[in-house]
């Protein structure tokens, strides 16, 4: 049995995809470029923004790539964050495993942490979890996971649950099991590649990892 489930946010707890395509249009055309579809954005849904905005708009300059950001989290602030959604039956599920006392769940997200805990707070569900860990342009998802163990807010005996690659690889690089889920964005041929201990098809089969 697990000590720790670290769950992703976006596309794992809820649906963030309007207030991220409409606040990556906003930053596209506040600094001079073409606006994307939706279709095409939501591919950069879970891994960093810097990361996003490199692969949309094929620059590197950190400069720029600072300027997007910036712009992006402007309306994201004001009201890209509200503009989420909660998956069916994901309340349940993490009273459910909140009520558990053998286990610990928190958050690790590539989304700052400000606006993670505003999210959460707006759905009422922030006192659900233990921790919340956010990142930050430039920091990588297995370096917030390594600093989590390091400042001993989870153990190796944990387990990362998320619904892109970058969720999984950030758990195996450090030693931790993970947990692919499929109501997200990434495909079951993405999440099989990396090769985790579970793989989810509804929010109720969590529960499994507690059983």
């Amino acid at each position: 049995m697990y000590e720790y489930l670290i769950f992703d946010l976006d596309g794992t707890i809820s649906d963030p995809k309007e207030g991220i395509v409409k606040s990556l249009n906003h930053a596209l055309a506040a600094n001079g470029y073409k606006t994307k579809e939706p279709q095409e954005i939501e591919k950069y849904i879970g891994p960093p923004l810097d990361y996003a905005f490199e692969k949309l708009t094929n620059i590197k300059n950190r400069n720029e790539i600072g300027k997007l950001v910036k712009s992006y989290r402007e309306r994201y602030a004001e009201v890209g964050y509200s503009e989420n959604v909660l998956y069916k039956g994901m309340v349940p599920v993490l009273e459910s495993l909140a009520r558990n006392r053998s286990v610990i769940i928190g958050v690790c997200t590539s989304k700052r942490k400000d606006f993670a805990e505003k999210i959460l707070e707006l759905f009422h569900i922030r006192h659900l979890f233990k921790f919340v860990d956010g990142g930050d342009i430039g920091i990588q998802k297995w370096q917030q996971i390594e600093g989590l163990l390091g400042d001993g807010f989870i153990s190796k005996n944990s387990v990362m649950i998320g619904d892109r690659s970058v969720d999984l690889v950030a758990a195996h690089k450090n030693g931790i099991s993970s947990a692919g889920v499929l109501w997200g964005y990434g495909s079951r041929s993405e999440l099989s590649t990396e090769k985790p201990m579970h793989i989810f098809s509804t929010p109720q089969q969590l529960v499994e990892l507690v059983a």
